[in-house]
C-alpha cells in the first residue's frame, strides 16, 4: 500500500489542519460512491476526543465543530428515564467509586453473558444520578479531558433533544439525533424496555415522522423489528466486528454478525432497517499486524440491498488506528487520521462515527471537493 501522508499540529477547540492520502491496492477496487449529497458526520458520543462523553457539553462541541448529528446511548434508571451513558455500568465514567452514600450499591451483574462487578444505572433513580458527575473514560489516552472531570451531570435523553433543538435554532441548520439502545435485551429482562420510552419521547417532542432528522440504532435485531412497527424514523443495523447480536444468543439462532452482512444476511436487515453501521474493520480489515488488507464487498453489497452505510468509530489516537496510519509508537499521539479518513471515504460511505467530528468534517469536505 502507497500511502503519502502530512502531518501538522492537531488544535483542539479548532477545525484541525491535517491532510494525507490513502491509496486503496487496486485489486480490491471500492464500490461506487453513494448518492446522498454528501456523508453525515455523527459526533460519537458527542465531540469524546474533546470532552468525557455523553455530557450536554460533548454533544454541544460536537454541533458546533460541524457533527450533523449527535450520538447518545441510551440505559434506564431504576425509575424508567432514559439517560445517556455509554454502559449502564457507570464506574468508569462518573464519580459513583468516590461517593460513600452510594458504596451498599456497588454489586456483580452478569450484562450479555459478562460478568461486571460496579454500579448500575438501574438501581439508581434519576433524582440520585443527578448528583453524580461525569469523568473521563479512558484518561491514559485523552488526559487533556480530565480537566473537566466532576463539571458535567448525566444527561436524559430529553435534555439531549432539547439541546439538538436550542442549537438547530442558533445554528441554523438541523442538528440530528441518533440515539443507540444499549443491551435492550438485558433491560427487557429486569422490566425496564427501553423501546417504548424511546418511542414515547420521540412521539412527544414531534420526532416519530419519516423527515426527522433521527436515527435509532442498536446491535441487536429484535428490537429493531419491535420498533420498526412503531417508529417512522430511519433504524439502524449496527454490526460487531465479532460475536453475535445478543438476543440471537439468547434465543439459540446460530448465526453471528458475520453472517448479517452476507447479500443474504442484508436483504433481511432491509427488511426492517435502512442503515447499517458497521465496525470500519468489518469494510477494511486488518491483519494479525494491524495493518490493512484491502475492502471488503460490504458497502457494495449493502448498497445493492438498499441499506445506507454508517461506520463506526474513527478516533485521532494512534491506538485506534490502523498500523498504516499510525505516527509513533506513543497511544495518545494522533496519527494520520485524514488517511484513514481517506480510505474510507473512498468506500463509498454515507456516513461516519467519529470521536473526532471536527476533523470528520473538514476530511468529508477535502473528499467531497
Amino acid at each position: 500500500m502507497l500511502i503519502r501522508t502530512h502531518l501538522a499540529a492537531l488544535a483542539v477547540s479548532t477545525v484541525a489542519a491535517l491532510s494525507s492520502l490513502a491509496q486503496l491496492p487496486a485489486a480490491a477496487a471500492p464500490s461506487a460512491p453513494a448518492e446522498a449529497d454528501r456523508v453525515e458526520v455523527f459526533g460519537h458520543r458527542g465531540a469524546s476526543g474533546y470532552r468525557p462523553e455523553h455530557t450536554l457539553a460533548s454533544y454541544e462541541l460536537a454541533a458546533r465543530m460541524g457533527a450533523d448529528y449527535i450520538e447518545p446511548d441510551l440505559v434506564s434508571t431504576r425509575d424508567g428515564v432514559l439517560v445517556s451513558r455509554h454502559e449502564n455500568e457507570i464506574s468508569g465514567t462518573t464519580d459513583v467509586a468516590d461517593r460513600p452514600e452510594f458504596a451498599d450499591r456497588k454489586t456483580t451483574k452478569v450484562i450479555d453473558g459478562v460478568e461486571l462487578t460496579g454500579w448500575f444505572t438501574e438501581d439508581f433513580t434519576l433524582a440520585e444520578l443527578k448528583t453524580l458527575r461525569a469523568v473521563e473514560r479512558i484518561p491514559e489516552l485523552r488526559p487533556n479531558n480530565t480537566i473537566y472531570d466532576g463539571r458535567f451531570e448525566v444527561p436524559t435523553f430529553q435534555e439531549v433533544v432539547d439541546l439538538a433543538h436550542r442549537l438547530s435554532k442558533e445554528l441554523h441548520r438541523e442538528i440530528g439525533v441518533a440515539p443507540e439502545t444499549k443491551h435492550p435485551s438485558h433491560f427487557q429482562h429486569i422490566g425496564l424496555p427501553l423501546e417504548p420510552e424511546v418511542a414515547r419521547a420521540l412521539d412527544d417532542n414531534g420526532l416519530n415522522r419519516p423527515n426527522a432528522k433521527v436515527v435509532v440504532q442498536s446491535f441487536e435485531v429484535a428490537n429493531l423489528r419491535e420498533l420498526d412497527r412503531v417508529l417512522r424514523v430511519r433504524l439502524v443495523q449496527l454490526i460487531s466486528g465479532s460475536g453475535a447480536p445478543q438476543d440471537f444468543i439468547e434465543a439459540g439462532d446460530p448465526r453471528t454478525y458475520a453472517d448479517l452482512v452476507t447479500p443474504e444476511g442484508l436483504r433481511e436487515i432491509a427488511g426492517y432497517a435502512d442503515v447499517i453501521g458497521p465496525d470500519t474493520k468489518v469494510l477494511l480489515p486488518v491483519d494479525e499486524t494491524g495493518h490493512l488488507t484491502g475492502p471488503t464487498r460490504v458497502t457494495a453489497d449493502a448498497h445493492a440491498a438498499g441499506l445506507e452505510v454508517v461506520p463506526y468509530t474513527v478516533r485521532a489516537e494512534n491506538d485506534f488506528l490502523p498500523a498504516d496510519f499510525r505516527s509513533s509508537d506513543v497511544p495518545s499521539e494522533f496519527g494520520d487520521v485524514f488517511g484513514y479518513f481517506d480510505a474510507l471515504f473512498a468506500q463509498g460511505i454515507d456516513g461516519i462515527f467519529s470521536d473526532h467530528p471536527d476533523i470528520a468534517v473538514r476530511s468529508r469536505d477535502d473528499h467531497a471537493g
